[in-house]
């Protein structure tokens, strides 16, 4: 969508409200970029968390609103989507944004609708059963978003080996939240770990958060830690590719969320007795961290070969 420099700056403006509501995390993080591409990502950010908002009847990602009528909601979605990268006017400021940032960095539909595509499953109350079902959700609710970002800090959107690895950013992200949030999604009926991890450590099914199982919940962080560590790992081969400030913050980032992962391995069995997090200081020092490692630019890669890319976590790909 091509709009004039006043109506730019408001849709601009728009998402960095909007951001600075919806993610103080993401916010402070856009920080690092240059001003091209910290605007770049808050308007993506806005089609994002709108999208969001829209498909679990929510406002700001508060509280869930009435989960009947969801295909009228995705179907508004995909409609608003589809006139943005039309170049049409949608009359919602996070649509329009999308429309901006599509025209000036080549995002494409089909990334927007593998976006869409976990909303879907979000508000369907899916469950996975594998563990690569469990990955292909990641995907579709942070990796897409992830392969969405790399463009709009600047990688073609024809490098697909770079997507791939900008994806691995998404899942490392999203099993981290996965295992820390464990026992907060069971509170509000939601599984994302996989039914057969479930079964091989004999957990009765709707029991995995109780008192008794916190030695097997412990065990399944663990193995989600590891995929976590996985994922970061390969994800910093990707990060080499980009320019000095979107890989410091990027490096940034990778090392923030892989903390978050370690440190409820750490806990073990008391992980959820209180929510993890990384303090402000710890984030400060993995920010340091990623800047020396951006400078020398020499991260270590992955044990073996990356044998996996986005095709292995889209259905019928």
């Amino acid at each position: 969508m091509k709009v004039d420099a006043a109506r730019r700056q408001a849709l601009v403006e728009h998402a960095r409200r909007t951001i600075k509501v919806g993610s103080q995390s993401f916010s402070a993080a856009s920080k690092l970029f240059d001003p091209e591409t910290r605007e770049r990502a808050w308007l993506l950010y806005a089609w994002c968390r709108q999208c969001d908002d829209i498909a679990d009847n929510q406002v700001m990602g508060g509280e869930l609103g009435d989960q009947s009528d969801l295909d009228s909601r995705l179907n508004l979605i995909r409609k608003l989507t589809a006139k943005a990268f039309a170049g049409e006017p949608t009359g919602d400021p996070a649509f329009d944004a999308l429309g901006v940032v599509a025209e000036e960095c080549g995002l494409t539909p089909a990334m927007a609708e593998d976006v869409i595509a976990g909303f879907a499953l979000d508000a369907e109350d899916w469950r996975p059963r594998e563990e690569s079902d469990m990955l292909q959700y990641c995907f579709h609710v942070a990796g897409a978003v992830g392969v969405m970002m790399a463009v709009v800090m600047g990688v073609d959107p024809e490098d697909q080996d770079t997507l791939d690895r900008a994806n691995d950013l998404g899942l490392a992200f999203q099993l981290s939240n996965i295992a820390r949030d464990i026992v907060e999604d069971d509170a509000v009926g939601r599984c994302y770990l996989p039914l057969m991890w479930l079964v091989e450590e004999d957990i009765e099914p709707g029991q995995h958060t109780k008192p008794h199982h916190r030695q097997e919940l412990a065990d399944m962080a663990e193995r989600l830690v590891a995929l976590v560590e996985k994922h970061e790992a390969a994800a910093r081969v990707g990060a080499a590719r980009l320019p000095f400030r979107s890989r410091w913050a990027v490096l940034s980032a990778a090392r923030i969320y892989g903390a978050i992962g370690r440190k409820v391995r750490k806990r073990g069995t008391e992980a959820w007795n209180s929510r993890t997090y990384v303090p402000r200081y710890e984030k400060a020092w993995h920010g340091a961290r990623a800047f020396l490692s951006a400078v020398i630019n020499r991260e270590k890669h992955p044990d073996g070969p990356i044998t996996w890319g986005i095709a292995d976590f889209r259905p019928n790909a």
